[in-house]
């Protein structure tokens, strides 16, 4: 078939789009902004690519042949000429979520990894277990992950990792991406109220998730941590399938965090407090050690769930834990990017207060004293719209000095959140006045952190070109 694909950039349905060419059809795809490294590895995979949305490109002499059936992201809306073209012509179209499962998921053993935070970096540690267990899985996962080549791949065995979304499926169906996958295997990581530009509450996400649950079988199983309410609630609604929990137990200090929880099946002990090493413990019984490169309880979390996931299709524990100890991470998950005269620059994907809460908590508990400057920008719907900003003052504690980005296109004023601050803090609205105060604010053994799900207008190569030229 020749498939076509509206929103081709994003990470999942650029992901798609590489299945869909490994699968033997002829892709193409359009999108509004056509940029790396999506469309850079796109181009690698032989896929045509077409900037913008006239569907004059739909048509002959410019596609050899029209589509035969087009994939419409869910950042396509009525109106849209591509969309209108599509629907006035009566070409057949999907949703990507509705193609996965229906071209490549059906017959798999689907292990789906759902929950506001920590859906890339766990799918790639649970790709990379199976992987590493010579189990050869398929994968689509909506980052980079630095264990393998490309996002996404078709793999060698029924077994399938998948990262589930609760975003929208398209225009024409409102329901998240991961009631589509027919998931045996869940791990439901946490749940909080994000994505406020679709969903009105947290009650409304809480009702995807059960449909979620609604679709695991009785031979399959719910994997979620003890501490978490709202998953909680929602299991509660009413669930069919055997389930295991975890939580983290820190005996290395003597503050008591909500996450311990002696009662949980599953228990990661921390044998460091920054979580670079925590043994596995099953039933209360000590089943492997990890000592890995990531830091913060977060990850600890994460690479437990991982585990315990793998351990329903037969990977043990001490096999898993092995393998996490080669796990190389995820870009934009505090990547580190640069190390200038002592001086660190990380790029970090975290865009709600407890990801950047625990993201800063973490490389605290790594660098101890050492500065740590945050550099934030709310680009997020939901951040943009100002839903939590009464909970950002907090989410920065761990940090020696904040500077806050105003974009243009923040729907509130951000001055409050620099009024209150806990920590030292800046509001800026130019990017080279911001290179130019974390500069200033640097000096040796600093972390500089930089904090935004988009390109952030290059900021991070123009810091460390600023950095190199700087003497401390």
């Amino acid at each position: 078939m020749h498939i076509h694909i509206l929103g081709i950039c994003g990470t999942f349905m650029g992901s798609l789009a590489q299945l869909a060419k490994d699968l033997g059809h002829r892709v193409t795809g359009s999108d509004a902004n056509v940029y790396p490294p999506m469309s850079t590895q796109l181009e690698q995979a032989g896929i045509e690519l077409i900037q913008g949305f006239d569907p004059i490109y739909l048509q002959a002499p410019h596609m050899q042949t029209p589509p035969d059936l087009v994939i419409v992201g869910n950042a396509m809306s009525r109106g849209n000429p591509s969309v209108e073209y599509v629907l006035d012509q009566g070409i057949a179209y999907t949703s990507g979520p509705q193609w996965l499962r229906d071209h490549v998921l059906q017959g798999k053993w689907v292990l789906a990894v759902a929950g506001t935070h920590g859906k890339t970096t766990t799918s790639s540690m649970l790709a990379w277990i199976l992987e590493y267990a010579g189990m050869e899985p398929g994968y689509l996962i909506g980052g980079v992950t630095k264990n393998f080549p490309t996002s996404a791949r078709l793999g060698g065995t029924p077994f399938f990792v998948v990262e589930a979304d609760e975003y929208d499926s398209a225009f024409f169906d409102k329901r998240s991406k991961f009631v589509h996958y027919n998931a045996r295997t869940v791990i439901l990581n946490n749940l909080e109220f994000d994505h406020a530009d679709i969903f009105p509450d947290l009650a409304a996400i809480q009702k995807q998730f059960h449909h979620l649950v609604r679709t695991v079988p009785n031979n399959g199983l719910l994997i979620s941590p003890t501490n978490d309410k709202a998953l909680a609630e929602v299991i509660k609604q009413g669930s069919w399938t055997p389930q295991q929990q975890f939580a983290v137990i820190d005996n290395t200090s003597d503050a008591t965090t909500e996450t311990n929880n002696s009662a949980a099946e599953w228990q990661a002990k921390l044998l460091a407090a920054d979580g670079s090493s925590f043994a596995v413990l099953h039933n209360g019984e000590e089943v492997a050690q990890v000592h890995w490169q990531q830091t913060g309880i977060h990850n600890v979390n994460n690479g437990l769930a991982a585990i315990i996931a793998a351990r329903h299709v037969g990977v043990t524990p001490e096999h898993g834990a092995k393998a996490l100890e080669q796990f190389a991470g995820v870009k934009r998950r505090m990547e580190i990017l640069a190390d200038v005269h002592t001086i660190k620059v990380y790029d970090d994907f975290a865009h709600h207060p407890t990801a950047i809460k625990t993201t800063l908590a973490g490389l605290r508990a790594k660098v101890g004293d050492q500065k740590i400057i945050a550099i934030i920008e709310p680009r997020s719907n939901t951040m943009r719209m100002g839903v939590h900003k009464g909970a950002l003052n907090q989410s920065v504690t761990d940090a020696d000095d904040v500077l806050w980005y105003q974009p243009a296109n923040v729907d509130w004023a951000m001055d409050e959140v620099v009024n209150k601050s806990p920590v030292p803090a800046k509001l800026l609205r130019d990017l080279d006045e911001l290179i130019h105060c974390a500069i200033s604010l640097s000096e040796a053994n600093t972390h500089i952190v930089i904090m935004s799900n988009g390109g952030f207008g290059g900021v991070h190569q123009r810091l460390i070109e600023q950095l190199k030229k700087h003497t401390l």
